[in-house]
């Protein structure tokens, strides 16, 4: 189930500040550095996190997180440094405050404007997991630790999420300082740290790892 919207809200708009924070402290020579992501540089995993922000804010919703998409905003931005895109974040993210503070319980739990069926709460929690693991993947070509702050829990509730929508086995979640989240109606207790199980689940870190096979990977 998605967070709340008194969560999901003021926390989106937290992460983006930070991720545009973290773009700012970024030299050339790091902007250049190979990630996890397969064939994305850093600069490419900031590209494709303000072009997703700006492509919402815009309405420019059809196709958001395919391929075809994740390419263009990434081919937008090329050549482009941290600091350009650190402004438009913040600039989209001015405007996707002003959006979201229109928002009631109800919009909340109505069918989003991405059109595939998913809430309005569903879309903007799946913007908080991927600004946070996003972030993550850039702190982990720069060797930098992981800042897990308040994005463990929406990563969490998200993916949890997805693999009910991909019918995968019931299951629940009982991670260290996360309260329990199921899965398919609940099930088998899977425990750990809950950043693993968000690496584990993006194909970021071997299923193996929690004993896992890799029909978790939500991106399989």
């Amino acid at each position: 189930m998605t967070l709340s919207r008194t969560v999901v809200v003021p926390g989106m708009i937290a992460e983006y500040q930070s991720f545009a924070g973290l773009l700012r402290s970024l030299s050339d020579k790091q902007w250049g550095t190979p990630t996890r992501c397969a064939r994305w540089l850093v600069a490419d995993v900031a590209a494709h996190v303000v072009g997703q922000l700006t492509d919402v804010t815009n309405f420019r919703l059809e196709g958001l997180g395919t391929v075809e998409v994740t390419k263009r905003q990434v081919d937008e931005r090329r050549g482009k440094s941290p600091g350009v895109l650190a402004d438009e974040l913040e600039g989209a993210v001015e405007t996707a405050g002003a959006l979201v503070a229109a928002f009631d319980d109800d919009a909340w739990n109505a069918e989003g404007p991405q059109g595939n069926g998913s809430t309005l709460g569903f879309g903007l929690e799946a913007l908080w997991f991927d600004t946070f693991l996003h972030a993550d993947d850039i702190r982990a070509a720069l060797n930098q630790p992981t800042v897990a702050g308040d994005g463990v829990l929406p990563s969490v509730s998200h993916i949890a999420q997805v693999l009910t929508d991909q019918g995968w086995r019931p299951a629940t979640l009982k991670l260290n300082g996360v309260d329990e989240i199921q899965v398919s109606g609940g099930g088998d207790l899977i425990t750990g740290e809950p950043l693993i199980f968000i690496l584990v689940s993006t194909g970021r870190a071997p299923a193996s790892t929690l004993g896992l096979d890799d029909t978790v990977n939500i991106y399989r």
